[in-house]
């Protein structure tokens, strides 16, 4: 699409305006929204009927970025919770808030824009009396070390949170000599997450633990990098691009149906996890490179355990007081190092090949098939293409990250529907209206209307939580409500106690979907205190994804079978590696309607 003509472009600027350059024609292209930035401000330019329009780039809802977001006709819709602006007054359509808008001017060499005033924000509120980190209550640790010896476990997280119980929503530990700022009061902790990526970033350990393992990528990335990286992945895992790819979706589901009826067939018992881990790798690879590795039907199974091993060690490493594999490498690092060049190998070949069908069709850039073939004909900030080790540090990232989040989160979903018949009949009760006799969701808009298969997600997501600790760190020296945290200060979100608190959520403790939907008696909700995918300007880029295949899941697993959880509920134990899951969670599937098979003697 054609950028403004000279008529569009609106009257001339007051001779005191400051033109700042936001964007090359050649980023204009397409209907928008685009998500820009200049200065470390986020930016959204809208098509109005009078020409373009430069906004405040970021949701007042909880801070999402709006160039992520859909334009239809006249409204800016905000892709997290559907907010809607208009794209003339920014004025939003359901409610009083209303977006800044910034003078902007169309030139030949592109788009440029007056952000003076969107600089001008309130400084933030200044107690009586600052304290310093070593003012805060904590646990006392060892000499040298101390408390890290404390978090060497599979379950740190829940160490956390004892530790959050005993001294309060804010307050102190040590790994080794470093000062660790840990936070669960849901204002803050929402604070911290709308102020990435200027005032936090994630531990600046994390992108140097991915980088000594060569897979740098959108999750690890800062800055300009960042910025690059998630423009082609919100692309990739858009509404409409995802429609395209829910036919491959359920083709998937499919084969996981056809594997649990072999399984209810013989009466062999499931490692749950295992198959869903399964089910996300043939989804998110088939998505990101355009390969099937049928890991559900026996193909390369030994996939997702390389990614859980990568994963395990991450995790390892990026909470370690001394970095002892840069200088002795131990067996497990060796085996990581295997792991990892098998992994390279593999996506180098898929890589080549997206080239080589790029070279071949170069039609193929204007609207590329999946993930790779995007990373491959994209450019950075400096318009120069991504280097190799990038797009396969990216692709393994986004595979990696996607398998873990949905496969747990399901696994946990069902753990939780073990102990709550009154939900499975809820559930069962939709899916007969909406799915009638089909076995899987037959097209996206009918997973769309799974409501309470959607409400079961978001429900596990509260109360399991697979990514229960947040590390992050501060860019700049600033103060979080009384407390001064120097640039560079790790500050740890604490997100299950937000979650399970009794000021955000009625009954905290007990398993309620309902609490999600707008029905009477189903417990209050408050989304500011639900932080499962993050918030802000870096929320997951998958959510909607994530989302989608989780009701799949679920509509295919309650729609066909009856689950019985294979031994009680206290032999499945949270375990922390990349992603907390359960560990011990097996069930038994039987066909809907047949008899339970007799007791053994």
């Amino acid at each position: 699409m054609a950028l403004p003509s000279d008529e569009q472009k609106g009257s001339a600027a007051p001779s005191s305006t400051v033109w700042t350059h936001i964007a090359r024609a050649e980023e204009l292209r397409g209907p928008g929204p685009f998500a820009l930035s200049v200065d470390g401000i986020d930016l959204v330019a809208v098509r109005a009927p009078s020409g373009l329009k430069v906004f405040e780039g970021r949701c007042p809802h909880q801070g999402a970025l709006l160039g992520e977001g859909e334009q239809n006709g006249t409204e800016l819709v905000c892709r997290n919770h559907r907010w809607r602006f208009d794209t003339t007054s920014g004025q939003r359509l359901e409610g009083p808030q209303c977006l800044r808008a910034c003078p902007a001017q169309v030139r030949e060499d592109g788009l440029f824009a007056d952000v003076r005033a969107l600089r001008e924000a309130a400084g933030p509120h200044r107690a009586t009396r600052l304290r310093a980190i070593a003012e805060l209550p904590g646990p006392t640790g060892y000499p040298l070390v101390g408390n890290a010896l404390e978090l060497l476990s599979d379950q740190m997280h829940q160490v956390i949170e004892g530790w959050e119980t005993t001294y309060g929503s804010i307050f102190r530990f040590r790994l080794g000599p470093r000062d660790v700022v840990a936070v669960s009061k849901p204002a803050l902790v929402q604070q911290i997450l709308r102020q990435r990526p200027e005032n936090f970033r994630r531990m600046s350990s994390f992108a140097t633990v991915f980088a000594e393992m060569g897979t740098p990528g959108v999750l690890s990335a800062e800055g300009a990098p960042w910025r690059s990286l998630r423009r082609l992945t919100m692309v990739a895992l858009s509404n409409r691009n995802l429609k395209t790819f829910y036919p491959t979706l359920k083709d998937v589901a499919e084969r996981l149906y056809r594997r649990w009826k072999q399984a209810a067939d013989t009466g062999q018992e499931v490692a749950l996890s295992e198959d869903l881990q399964r089910f996300a790798v043939d989804v998110t690879t088939q998505l990101a490179f355009g390969h099937d590795v049928n890991a559900l039907g026996g193909g390369e199974d030994e996939l997702q355990r390389k990614f859980d091993e990568i994963f395990a060690a991450f995790n390892r490493r990026l909470t370690a007081i001394v970095p002892y594999w840069r200088f002795l490498k131990l067996p497990v690092d060796r085996r990581l190092d295997r792991v990892l060049e098998e992994l390279r190998t593999w996506v180098s070949g898929l890589v080549d090949g997206a080239s080589a069908r790029l070279a071949a069709d170069p039609t193929r850039a204007e609207q590329p098939a999946n993930f790779l073939e995007a990373m491959a004909c994209a450019r950075d900030e400096a318009g120069q293409p991504f280097p190799k080790q990038t797009i396969l540090g990216n692709a393994l990232q986004i595979v990696g990250g996607g398998e873990d989040t949905t496969a747990h989160t399901l696994a946990w979903a069902v753990h939780e529907l073990c102990n709550r018949p009154q939900a499975v009949a809820a559930l069962r009760e939709e899916l007969g209206t909406v799915l009638g006799e089909a076995i899987v969701p037959g097209d996206i808009d009918t997973a769309g209307k799974l409501a309470y298969a959607n409400a079961i997600a978001n429900e596990a997501m509260r109360l399991r939580p697979v990514v229960p600790v947040m590390f992050m760190e501060t860019n700049t020296d600033l103060v979080l409500e009384d407390v001064v945290l120097p640039k560079g200060t790790a500050t740890w979100a604490l997100l299950r106690p937000v979650s399970r608190s009794a000021s955000q959520f009625s009954e905290p403790e007990t398993f309620q979907p309902e609490r999600w939907l707008a029905q009477p008696g189903g417990g209050s909700s408050d989304p500011m205190g639900h932080f499962a995918f993050g918030s802000g300007p870096r929320m997951c880029p998958g959510r909607t994804l994530a989302l989608l295949e989780m009701r799949v899941v679920l509509a295919t697993l309650f729609q066909n079978f009856d689950v019985e959880r294979a031994g009680p509920p206290d032999q499945v134990r949270e375990v922390l590696s990349f992603t907390m899951h359960p560990k011990g969670l097996s069930v038994r599937l039987r066909h809907r309607g047949a008899p339970a098979a007799a007791p053994s003697a």
